[in-house]
């Protein structure tokens, strides 16, 4: 898996890397992973959640999506009125979802994916939990982001990100994660629904048992939508593999191949 040759509308909808041969080209003396066993041997995915010394769901390790289907199309499922637009934001999603503004999505310049677009991407990214703080290292675009469960609340005024100021609490077994602070130019899909700056992100993730994790996601933008609204991501343990270096700047041919104006992707 070697630089970007992936489109906008085509990133990471290659098969994933397999797990095995992953490890074998780039390490040895791997020792072998701590998972629960059936009785045949086989890894156990239905084993209960483990924990922290605390108590607390311990999300540690490497997760990602079965496919690019929420990455593709966040609503995915989703009645068609589900996803209430402002005005001017439903004009922009129609003029970007048959593929013809394809060389404006961020993605196709290797700019973030931006939250909460990033889970959905079919690459492994790793959860690192300790008590102050979680991080989650992206494969996909080599990213990567913290979640800050010390009490610190981002300053009204603080530079605009791609991925937004995310802090975390606990909800029974619940990780709630809110974010804010976005500079409005992530795509929540590939199809193209917009972002502003005004944008907030509720995350909540629930690993259900050894190897499945639920994230119930709410979009907040009050500049682009009317109101909230929901969605529920499914995302599984990676077992045999790790995280590789993906730099997607490096021979990254698609851009002059999408549609779209080439001098606002030069932006």
């Amino acid at each position: 898996m070697l630089g970007a040759v992936k489109s906008a509308g085509a990133l990471v909808l290659a098969a994933l890397v397999t797990s095995a041969p992953v490890l074998a080209q780039n390490w040895i003396k791997v020792p072998p992973p701590i998972v629960p066993r059936t009785a045949d041997g086989k890894p156990d995915l239905q084993a209960p959640t483990p924990r922290t010394p605390d108590g607390k769901p311990d999300l540690t390790g490497p997760w990602s999506s079965k496919d690019n289907s929420f990455l593709r199309d966040i609503a995915r499922g989703m009645p068609p009125d589900a996803v209430p637009f402002q005005p001017w934001a439903k004009e922009l999603f129609d003029r970007r979802k048959d593929g013809a503004l394809s060389r404006e999505d961020p993605d196709a310049s290797c700019l973030p994916q931006g939250v909460p677009k990033v889970n959905a991407v079919a690459y492994p990214w790793k959860m690192l939990q300790t008590p102050g703080s979680i991080v989650v290292v992206y494969e996909a675009f080599n990213l990567w982001r913290q979640i800050f469960m010390d009490g610190r609340e981002p300053s009204p005024d603080a530079n605009p990100t791609w991925h937004g100021y995310s802090t975390g609490r606990w909800d029974g077994d619940t990780l709630v994660v809110e974010t804010r602070g976005f500079n409005g130019k992530a795509w929540l899909d590939q199809l193209g629904r917009p972002t502003t700056d005004a944008l907030h992100v509720t995350e909540r993730f629930r690993r259900k048992d050894f190897g499945h994790m639920e994230i119930q996601i709410t979009i907040d933008d009050p500049k682009a939508y009317t109101r909230p609204w929901s969605l529920t991501e499914d995302v599984g343990l990676v077992l045999g593999t790790d995280l590789m270096e993906f730099i997607c700047n490096e021979n990254n041919r698609d851009l002059e191949h999408l549609p779209g104006d080439t001098t606002r992707s030069r932006r």
